[in-house]
This record gives structure tokens, C-alpha cells and sequence, in this order.
């Protein structure tokens, strides 16, 4: 390889850091051009949306920062984060660490299929785009949530992992500490684990990388499950799990097909849903979250007999964990009914409003204030959180007002654009087609490098209707993945269609030569 010293000519002075920039963002322009929109894009939300967007899962976050404690809803690693960047008391700031991560998705992704899989440079750009120009990921980025960081981590397990032709063990540990920030930023990261370890088996990388993966993933979130424990007396990551599979069975459990009353599962029956299926809500979040009967009346959902702060405690989990697994049991049916139906939402040409309005007007970019009764923009909820109240925690994390800030031009711009600039869901679906496909041709190598990034894909599209429900941010980290397995799908094509074309063009000469040789005997 020669160096740039050896490249210069006699007399001439090797190029200077700001001319080697310039030589390498000429060489990767269209990736440039489609980066530098992108960040041009974030600095319009921010300017348009400051200091932070607000979603109804941030304030829990926050209060995790302010008053450190497991949460028994959901793992801690973004409450971490957001304690590290605390001193600073900017959401501002912390909203641009996360335009950073989406920036950095994608300067991962065009990096891997560029150096790794030596795709096109408008190639490997294009995969690289949904991340890159998306409104609704450019919107999530702009929210205290925690699906920013997760996306970049697991989008750095997988670089990762496909680079190394060889792993060490040093690069399994590595990718083993990526593993379980994973799992305490969501806990669906967990899995992945599993998939990851099977690719590897299979990919026959050795024992020494696959253990020293498996111990540094265990260390951390052992750690985190045996803190979890002194605060719950159970060793796991959240109370949740069951609630929320009871949430996703809510809207078909039948008690009486359930075999629920009389002598059996007389402790389930508190948790039985009186009205019949077909006059239940249609959207599986309100039997967890929900309060009256949607017109300000009723106790509202089940869970809330047992009271507003005995809903993740270890007794009322266990109970709806059982609640749930018995209903899956038996009505299969119903269950594999519910979890097609949300599967297939995200596949849709537009975005139909989905669970309820409110939910879906988080994802929005709006160019206007919503008023509250007295006329006055809205605050944040004054929830109670173990330290107070959510919008006094918010306050006290920023040490000023911490609300969303509409400001005209920028918020009219981002309204517009979110309007038309987004990866739609049958595109997503045609994208997960030909990663499919990558799959199927390469069955005896068991889908080859297409494997990993493709099952991680599917895996956490699937994972939230099989186990929750479906909702519009849980299909933004499966994108770059799907991108990824689609673009190494179709490299590999061309390179096969190349092959045969190139194979052609050698044997058209040979049949010529023998058809003039008998032309002439003849």
C-alpha cells in the first residue's frame, strides 16, 4: 500500500488535514451531499422544536436520571444516559446527541457496505437514506426516547459482526458489551443475543469469541438484574413483561373459553374483562394505560382495581403473566389473529392513525401551539413521579422551562416535509422481500451475511405484536437493518449477472471461430 508521503511528487508537500478532508468527502460525495441534508434537516427541527419533543415514556426516563432507582417498567440504560449529559441541564444538548447517533446509523451503514461488501457508492447511499432524510426518524430523534441510541448500538453489533472475517476474542467482548447496552436501553435488545450467537455457531468463528460475547454480555446485565432484585426481590429487568403481555391478549381473552371460574384459575378472575370481545376497545395499550370508559367515566381499564402504583409490582406481574399465557393457550387462534393483524400495519402505503390519536400526534411535527382550556399553550402532564411531579423533574433536569418551543419558519418547514419524506410501509415490505430473497438463494450457507441483519429485522417488527402492540416508533430501528440485508442481496446479484455476462462475452469468440472454421470446410 502506498502511503501519502510516497504518493507526492518531489518538491510538493503532502496534502494538509483540511485538503485530505476534501479529497475524502470527493470521493464519497453523494454520500456528502445526502449527509450534509441530513444534518441540515436536524438543525431545522431543532431550531423549529426546542429544546426537546415530548413523548409520554420521556418523563419516566428523566425522573430515572434525577433520582437514580431500577425502573420496573423498563430498563435503565437511557436514564443513564440522560444522567451522564445531566450537569449540562440542556435537553437541547441531549437532543443533539441524538441527531449524532442518526447521523452516525448512517455513516455505519454506507461504511460496512462500502469497505465490506464493496457496494456503489450511490449504493451504499441509498441504504443509508431512510436513516438519513426520513421526517419520522428525524422526529424520534428529536424526542427524549430511547429508540435513537438503541438503533445506532444494534446497528453497531451488526457492523461489527459482519466486518470481522475472523472474530478474536477481544471483538467477541467487545461486541458482547454492545449486546447488553442493547438489552438496558430496551429489553427487547436481549434476543439478540441469541441471534447473534446462532450466526456465529453457524458461521464457525470458535469457542473463545462466542463465550467471552456470552460472559461480557452477562456481567452488566447480571449487575443490573441483582440491583433490580434489592429493589423488587426478584432477579429481572423490569415487572412489566407480563402486564404488557396481558395488555396484548386484552382485546380477545375469553374467560369462559379460558376455563377461568368456578373451581379453576379462581385467582385469574379479578383480571377477566367483562365486556365481550367484539365491544373491547380496538387497540390493546388502553387495558394498561387506559382511564374511563372513553367518555370520562369508569374506573377504566383492569389493571387500575388493583391501583395506579400496584400495577408492576411482582404479585399483579406473575398473576398477568399466568392471565396471559392461559389465554394465548387457549384461543391460539385469536392470539395469532391480533399479532398478523398489527404485523401487517406496518406495512401500509400512508399512516393510519394508530393506536389512538393522542399517541399518534407524538410522532407529528406540528406548526402551531395546541392550546390547553385556559388558552395557553399546553405544559407537560404533573403526573406524580417518585421525586415529585414529572414537569417539575423535567424543570429541574433543565433548570429552566423544558416544554416544546414552536417557532415559525423552521416548525412550517418540518410539517411540510414530514408531509411527503418518509420510508412508507409497503416500501419497508418490498425491502424485506428481497433481503428474503438473499435469504433463500444462499440455504445452504443458511442465509449467509443476508442472515443476521435480515432476522434482526423481522425479529423487531415481529417481537412488538407478538408480545405488546404495534406502534409506529417500534418500526424505525428495524429499517437500516432491512436496508442492509437488501443491500447485500442485490450486490450480490449483480455480481452474479456481471459474472455471467463476463462469462458470455469469453465464449461468443470460441463459438464464431468454430462456426467460420466449418463455414471454410464446407
Amino acid at each position: 500500500m502506498v502511503s501519502v508521503a510516497e504518493a507526492t511528487p518531489v518538491g510538493h508537500s503532502a496534502p494538509g488535514p483540511v485538503a485530505r478532508v476534501w479529497m475524502f468527502l470527493r470521493r464519497h460525495r453523494v454520500f456528502a451531499v445526502a449527509f450534509a441534508v441530513g444534518g441540515l434537516l436536524r438543525l431545522i427541527t431543532m431550531l423549529g422544536y426546542g429544546p426537546a419533543m415530548w413523548f409520554n415514556d420521556s418523563y419516566e426516563y428523566v425522573s430515572v436520571a434525577l433520582h437514580p432507582r431500577p425502573s420496573a417498567i423498563r430498563p435503565d440504560g437511557y436514564g443513564f444516559w440522560l444522567m451522564v449529559l445531566k450537569p449540562f441541564h440542556s435537553f437541547a444538548l441531549v437532543i443533539f446527541t441524538q441527531h449524532l447517533m442518526g447521523l452516525a446509523t448512517a455513516a455505519l451503514i454506507y461504511a460496512l457496505l462500502r469497505c465490506k461488501f464493496a457496494l456503489p457508492k450511490w449504493g451504499a447511499t441509498l441504504a443509508a437514506v431512510p436513516v438519513l432524510l426520513d421526517a419520522y426518524q428525524i422526529q424520534l430523534e428529536q424526542l427524549v426516547m430511547s429508540d435513537v441510541m438503541f438503533t445506532l448500538i444494534v446497528v453497531g453489533v451488526i457492523t461489527l459482526v459482519l466486518w470481522k472475517r475472523r472474530m478474536s476474542w477481544q471483538i467477541g467482548a467487545v461486541v458482547g458489551l454492545l449486546l447488553a447496552l442493547t438489552a438496558l436501553t430496551r429489553s427487547i435488545g436481549l434476543p439478540i443475543l441469541g441471534l447473534v450467537v446462532a450466526y456465529l455457531v453457524i458461521k464457525r468463528v470458535g469457542w473463545k469469541p462466542i463465550v467471552a460475547m456470552v460472559i461480557a454480555c452477562a456481567i452488566p446485565v447480571g449487575s443490573y438484574m441483582a440491583w433490580f432484585s434489592t429493589n423488587f426481590g426478584k432477579f429481572a429487568m423490569t415487572n412489566s413483561d407480563g402486564t404488557i403481555l396481558y395488555m396484548r391478549t386484552a382485546i380477545f381473552a375469553d374467560c369462559q373459553k379460558m376455563g377461568v371460574g368456578g373451581f379453576k384459575h379462581t385467582d385469574l378472575i379479578p383480571l377477566c374483562i367483562t365486556d365481550p370481545p367484539d365491544l373491547r376497545k380496538p387497540y390493546a395499550q388502553w387495558y394498561l394505560w387506559g382511564t374511563g370508559n372513553g367518555n370520562g367515566e369508569g374506573i377504566g381499564e383492569v389493571l387500575h382495581r388493583y391501583g395506579a402504583n400496584k400495577k408492576f409490582t411482582y404479585i399483579t406481574n406473575e398473576m398477568a403473566s399466568e392471565f396471559a399465557k392461559l389465554a394465548i393457550i387457549s384461543q391460539p387462534a385469536d392470539y395469532l389473529r391480533v399479532v398478523g393483524l398489527d404485523f401487517l400495519r406496518t406495512f401500509h402505503w400512508g399512516r393510519p392513525v394508530f393506536p389512538d390519536p393522542d399517541t399518534y400526534d407524538m410522532y407529528e411535527f406540528k406548526p402551531y401551539y395546541e392550546l390547553g382550556a385556559n388558552g395557553q399553550p399546553t405544559r407537560l402532564p404533573s403526573w406524580s413521579s417518585p421525586g415529585g411531579r414529572v414537569d417539575t423533574d423535567a424543570f429541574a433536569y433543565e433548570q429552566g422551562p423544558p416544554e416544546t418551543k414552536i417557532v415559525a419558519p423552521w416548525a412550517d418547514i418540518m410539517s411540510a416535509y414530514q408531509k411527503l419524506f418518509y420510508l412508507r410501509g409497503i416500501l419497508l415490505g418490498g425491502i424485506l422481500l428481497i433481503g428474503l430473497y438473499g435469504v433463500a438463494v444462499r440455504w445452504r450457507k443458511v442465509g449467509g451475511p443476508v442472515a443476521l441483519p435480515w432476522f434482526a429485522a423481522f425479529g423487531l417488527l415481529l417481537a412488538p405484536a407478538a408480545t405488546a402492540e404495534f406502534d409506529y416508533r417500534y418500526v424505525l430501528p428495524a429499517v437500516p437493518l432491512a436496508c442492509i440485508a437488501a443491500a447485500i442481496t442485490l450486490r450480490k446479484v449483480s455480481r452474479r449477472r456481471k459474472g455471467a455476462a463476463s462469462a458470455s462475452a469469453q465464449e461468443s469468440p470460441t463459438i464464431a471461430t468454430a462456426s467460420d472454421s466449418t463455414s471454410l470446410r464446407t
